[in-house]
């Protein structure tokens, strides 16, 4: 018979790779999960040297290394616009993420990583969030509604000048100018 686990949450696959999603309504307010591992002091020259990209800085002094594969908190992706928040508690040295916006069933829970994570490790290669890929499909679709435009308008006027063109070469047929043989009248 299988168990079923009574977490809200659950590791799956992502738009950026994995991430973790809700297996039940978390509502408004409350606590999803906790990151933890290891307690790093950046005064201790080793520690301090440690590169991962699931370090949470706790304070100037103090940081969690949560690469630790028990940590499923590590999975929760960036997001610009999250429906969950980190509650940093640097005295007892723990981080709690808590949601700040109903989550439904499904959803992949997120939050914002912050400025410097962000200029580090998320604008060089463009952030992958939902809200940023559809602000660049928004600007992709008008930058192509403009070309489109900007085409229609080439051809409007190139049609505009091809039928000018056509009209002068009639005005002179219409004029002195006479295609074939032009005879003299008779007397």
């Amino acid at each position: 018979m299988p168990t079923t686990s009574n977490k809200p949450y659950r590791v799956g696959r992502s738009k950026t790779g994995l991430g973790l999603f809700a297996t039940k309504p978390i509502k408004k307010g409350s606590r999803i999960i906790r990151y933890f591992g290891p307690i790093l002091d950046s005064r201790i020259p080793e520690q301090d040297e440690i590169e991962n990209k699931y370090l949470f800085e706790l304070n100037g002094r103090w940081t969690i290394d949560g690469s630790v594969r028990k940590n499923l908190a590590r999975y929760i992706n960036h997001s610009c616009r999250p429906n969950a928040e980190s509650d940093v508690r640097p005295r007892e040295r723990k981080v709690f993420i808590r949601a700040i916006k109903n989550i439904e069933p499904g959803d992949e829970i997120n939050y914002d990583y912050g400025t410097d994570y962000f200029k580090a490790y998320l604008k060089p290669i463009g952030c992958k969030c939902v809200s940023c890929e559809a602000k660049r499909k928004k600007l992709r679709a008008e930058a192509r509604a403009e070309r489109t435009k900007v085409k229609a308008r080439t051809e409007a006027k190139a049609q505009k000048a091809g039928a000018k063109t056509t009209a002068a070469k009639k005005k002179k047929l219409n004029g002195k100018h006479f295609p074939g043989k032009v005879g003299r009248a008779k007397a």
